[in-house]
């Protein structure tokens, strides 16, 4: 068979962190000389506005400023993106880390590294440099296990979607095919199957042309859906130009989703295919595996993937495994006999390049010639200027594909007619260019709707350019962004809060009509007289003290518990599964259950939606210990399953009363351009990770009911409004 296991008791034993690198007297000489050209301005919101002489001075200080804020998160990031989760984890991390490894290997990305332009290789040291200065200087903060940062390191996590790519990747089917035990570790999870609520992944981005604002100015949404405290808030300027405002996600240097003083943009994950599986039937001759391609065969290519990781006792044990690779791919799963390979992008040195570029980018022709690295595989981009440009554009890393085949299943990887065939010209996606509506966007659905009648025609492009639909999100922005050609940022932001759920106006019809054909006798008809009541009057829009967006809430959960699988089986979206497939009796017994849940957690089923809709942020841990025992604060918006454009998502089983949001609407900002930059942001929480910070809750408030800040982007806006000017380390 395929597996090849071997473990290696280590020499460690001990249970304490692993001991720093204690830095030389040359290294630390040199740290002190960069710190002391870079400023870091806390605002009174604990936002760190990072100046540096040089552009690697400004990431030295950024670097340093995240460390500051939330070390766990920083380093966390980078044990994923480098496979080495395990080795703080223990063996349950095994496959996550063979799933990163599968792809990530450190003698490529040093050799990247060597390869890289002599500006990037600059930014990469002071990156490094930054966080192993911050660890220098905070002898109280314990690794778990990275202890020294190398430049090279900046390259394992280089571009927004690279993550999201990888974790496609089904972590029980991998250990089913490369395991060898009797018992999985990475079993597929309750929300794998389908059988509780997921929020969708992804976000919003509005931009609005100036001919349908009431100042004449490009305004632009930032709306990122991820989970709560994913990215770090900053500005950074340079001396070399340098001036940009946004989220970077924790350990990343450069700013993600953000504006500088000319342009701004905004990244929503997309449905168009570059994650494609390719099925071989392998043979082995003369011992070794391979596979037929074009009447040819072509032996495997066999790897050894070494995983440490840490034991029960504390100690550290290696798990060796053999791994294949075809020339899609590596070799992830078995269906039917055959052994499946998935191809996806993966040019981590491009994607860094395009990722820091973007950032000092101008107006919408110098976005689209950094677009040309096409190494941004599945996130598309709404984009605004100071010269009043906005556009969608589609994700750039496109394959070139033969659209006879399905690419949304596995394709037949013997046959060379299947294969990628290079990368499509930026010139060739569905982008949309200063469209005559005056606005583009985009929900995670497809872009034949990006601007109304200005949008790409779907008879243009393959059907590999969008795989995922339309979901509600959809219409419900179309609605809200052709409701007026006045907009303002308040208006703007209105709009981006609308609180209608028009998963709602569909499926709750289907609702009422069942109860009103039950037969006049019937018990439930009174038993459920008072929901269904509650119900009919409903305008579909959620807010704190809606019962009835209590109820449907919690009627739309025990529906997807339900049917939520068998959607997910059927590759269905789920809200138009369920206008269909439960039966009267489902739809009934599950409103029965909601109101019997209501009842039996707060007293009643008349319930208000802010009391089962809270937000809690109890500690510093990456996964929050929710109770309904300590303080949170009431929500009013919903999640995205049910189409509202602000979302508020709990995932995972709910082992609590009210449910506490952990995904959806985490930075979120709004910019308006011209000859300067007016912005508002908000971060859910506030900014630092730390209990002990007055910014671990400070903007917890503000986040429930979007009451946003003003963004302090020049000097004389910061002006007054400053806790602390210091150089790291001091």
């Amino acid at each position: 068979m395929i597996r090849t296991l071997s473990l290696a008791l280590l020499l460690s034993t001990a249970l304490a962190a692993p001991a720093l690198a204690a830095p030389s007297p040359q290294e630390l000489a040199g740290w002190k000389k960069q710190a002391a050209r870079v400023t870091i301005t806390r605002d009174d919101f604990g936002i760190a506005h990072v100046r540096g002489k040089t552009d690697a001075d400004a990431v030295f200080g950024m670097m340093f400023a995240q460390g500051e804020d939330d070390f766990n998160r920083v380093e966390t990031n980078f044990i994923n993106a480098q496979g080495r989760l395990a080795e703080a984890e223990g063996e349950k991390a095994i496959w996550q880390d063979l799933r990163m490894k599968l792809f990530i290997q450190p003698e490529a990305l040093k050799a990247d590294y060597a390869a890289s332009p002599a500006w990037l290789k600059a930014l990469m040291n002071a990156w490094a440099d930054g966080l192993n200065y911050y660890l220098a200087t905070h002898p109280q903060v314990k690794p778990r296990v990275i202890t020294r940062f190398e430049p090279w390191m900046a390259l394992s996590f280089s571009e927004g979607s690279i993550g999201g790519d990888i974790e496609s990747i089904s972590l029980g089917q991998l250990e089913r095919f490369y395991g060898g035990k009797g018992t999985m570790v990475a079993a597929l999870t309750p929300e794998e199957r389908g059988i509780v609520p997921v929020e969708p992944a992804g976000s919003n981005g509005f931009a609005i042309a100036p001919a349908n604002t009431k100042n004449g100015k490009a305004l632009l949404v930032i709306n990122p859906h991820t989970s709560f405290f994913f990215r770090s808030e900053a500005q950074v300027t340079s001396g070399e130009g340098l001036n940009v405002y946004g989220a970077s996600t924790w350990g990343q240097f450069f700013t993600y989703q953000g504006f500088n003083s000319k342009a701004g943009w905004m990244h929503t994950s997309s449905g168009v295919d570059v994650i494609d599986e390719f099925a071989v039937t392998v043979e082995t001759r003369n011992g070794v595996p391979g596979h037929s391609f074009g009447g040819n065969w072509e032996p495997l290519q066999k790897t050894d993937i070494t995983i440490p990781y840490r034991t029960a006792a504390g100690g550290m044990a290696n798990r060796t495994i053999t791994t294949f690779r075809t020339r899609h791919g590596p070799v992830v799963r078995s269906e039917g006999g055959q052994w499946i390979a998935v191809a996806l992008m993966h040019k981590p040195l491009a994607a860094l390049q395009q990722s820091w570029l973007r950032t000092k980018t101008s107006d919408l022709a110098s976005y689209l010639k950094v677009a040309e690295l096409k190494a941004n595989s599945s996130n598309a981009t709404l984009f605004a200027s100071h010269k009043g440009e906005i556009a969608y554009l589609h994700p750039q890393f496109v394959p070139v594909r033969d659209a006879r085949f399905d690419y949304t299943r596995p394709v037949d990887g013997s046959d060379p007619a299947t294969a990628w065939k290079g990368e499509h010209k930026v010139s060739e996606l569905p982008n949309v260019l200063n469209p005559k509506s005056g606005w583009a966007m985009n929900t995670n659905n497809w872009p034949w709707t990006a601007a109304g009648a200005d949008s790409p025609r779907q008879a243009d492009y393959p059907a590999y350019m969008d795989s995922a639909g339309e979901n509600p999100r959809g219409p419900n922005a179309v609605r809200v962004l052709t409701a007026r050609k006045d907009f303002t940022p308040e208006t703007l932001l209105e709009a981006a809060y609308d609180p209608y759920l028009p998963a709602f106006a569909e499926l709750v019809p289907t609702l009422l009509a069942a109860y009103d054909r039950l037969p006049a006798g019937d018990a439930r008809k009174a038993g459920l007289a008072g929901p269904i009541a509650a119900l009919r009057g409903w305008d579909f829009r959620s807010g704190e003290d809606s019962v009835p967006a209590a109820l449907a809430t919690r009627w739309g959960d025990a529906l997807m518990a339900k049917f939520g699988e068998a959607a997910r089986a059927n590759r269905e979206p789920l809200v138009p599964y369920l206008m269909t497939a439960p039966a009267d009796t489902a739809r009934l017994a599950a409103l029965t259950e909601a109101a019997d849940t209501l009842a039996r957690d707060f007293g009643t089923w008349e319930t208000p939606f802010g009391k089962i809709n809270r937000y809690q942020r109890i500690n510093g841990d990456l996964v929050q210990p929710f109770s309904d025992d300590k303080p949170s604060i009431p929500v009013g918006f919903s999640s995205a399953t049910w189409g509202s454009l602000a979302s508020f998502g709990v995932r995972g089983v709910r082992t609590t009363k009210a449910g506490y949001g952990s995904y959806g609407n985490s930075f979120v900002a709004v910019v308006e351009f011209g000859p300067s930059v007016n912005a508002r942001a908000i971060s859910a929480g506030g900014q630092s990770g730390d209990p002990a910070s007055p910014h671990f809750g400070d903007q917890a408030q503000r986040y429930a009911s979007h009451d946003f800040r003003s963004v302090y982007f020049t000097p004389e806006a910061l002006k007054g409004h400053t806790e602390r000017v210091y150089r790291p380390g001091e």
